[in-house]
């Protein structure tokens, strides 16, 4: 069994992984509320850093055409 083989998933398949990881984390972040509390500082960096980066790279993409 290869776990990291290459695989494409459609908007709504990666729409729905979206939805079950927001839920997984509210789910955690509720059970684990003292320890979400105390690192939010680190999280709220982490966001900033991959939110700014991954928006970086779509405002910096020449072509927009879907097909190439």
């Amino acid at each position: 069994m290869n776990l990291f083989k290459s695989f494409t998933l459609t908007w709504w398949q990666v729409g729905l992984f979206k939805l079950g990881m927001l839920a997984a984390g509210l789910l955690i972040g509720a059970y684990f509320r003292d320890a979400v509390l105390a690192a939010w500082p680190v999280v709220a960096v982490l966001a900033i850093v991959t939110l700014g980066y991954v928006s970086y790279l779509w405002f910096r993409q020449t072509n927009l055409s879907p097909t190439g």
